[in-house]
């Protein structure tokens, strides 16, 4: 096996320590490691307007990933339905796309978690005087991706917080589609990641209105096939280094994530 020594100045320590991250034999002959995603997540993967470049938090840490491991970083588009088949089959090693670490996902999957993030509600700027508080959301018409967590996270808000009075849930093709609901009029009130709403309003200045604080905990993790423990392993040391010389902190101020650093990488840690 391939083993890369790198010097990591760890909180609290003294001096530099030494960690020794080992790579699977053909992930370390091959040289590289191929990543799937989909860049449609901003400001998680995009392409950049400009220049078409991949760009996105998610692209930087994983190009950081790659140098702390000394391999580079083959990334490979892909739909998000082909996620999980793409890890079963081995046609990808890895999935960091803004990818969320849930429970039933971990049969085909283990999630390095490496961001904290979580649901938030929102509505239209014209509208915030109506949804002071998230109580104004109960009985309204709330959108948000069907595929994702979210409806079923919506639904539990709602019966703890709206009795008698639920949240009338729309699911949506995606946050886009949700959006664009909102605009129309269609829905009240929509839902999406406090990682992405940040960047979507500020692109759209004007438009929209956050109501309360994310209102479920939930992990971003890097999908990695449940067999390969090593490669698991050799990524949460690359991660944690990452956090422990700062580049993980200066990733998290440049696309305005700060709110959802986490201070030590975990494996599958989502519910």
């Amino acid at each position: 096996m391939k083993r890369l020594l790198l010097t990591a100045a760890f909180l609290g320590a003294m001096s530099a320590s030494v960690v020794a991250i080992e790579l699977p034999p053909d992930i370390a002959k091959r040289g590289s490691l191929k990543v799937a995603l989909v860049p449609n997540y901003p400001p998680m993967e995009f392409r950049d307007p400009a220049t078409n470049a991949l760009s996105g938090f998610d692209v930087d840490l994983g190009e950081a990933i790659g140098r702390k491991l000394g391999v580079k970083i083959e990334w490979t588009e892909t739909s998000f339905a082909e996620f999980m088949p793409s890890i079963a089959t081995g046609r990808v090693d890895a999935i960091l796309s803004g990818f969320t670490d849930y429970a039933s996902r971990h049969e085909i999957a283990s999630f390095v978690d490496y961001l904290r993030s979580g649901p938030k509600f929102f509505v239209q700027q014209s509208r915030a005087a109506e949804f002071k508080d998230m109580a104004a959301l109960c009985g309204k018409k709330v959108g948000a991706s069907r595929r994702t967590m979210f409806p079923a996270e919506i639904d539990k808000w709602s019966q703890q917080n709206c009795a008698g009075n639920p949240i009338q849930f729309v699911g949506t093709d995606g946050s886009a589609d949700a959006r664009t609901q909102l605009k129309q009029g269609r829905i009240d009130a929509a839902v999406q990641g406090n990682e992405t709403l940040p960047y979507v309003m500020e692109l759209e200045p004007g438009t929209y209105a956050p109501v309360g604080d994310p209102f479920a905990t939930q992990f971003t993790g890097i999908a990695l096939p449940v067999k390969e423990k090593a490669l698991q392993q050799a990524i949460v040391e690359a991660v944690d280094a990452l956090i422990a010389d700062g580049t993980y902190r200066t990733l998290l101020a440049k696309w305005k994530l700060n709110d959802n650093g986490i201070e030590k990488a975990t494996i599958n840690a989502g519910q």
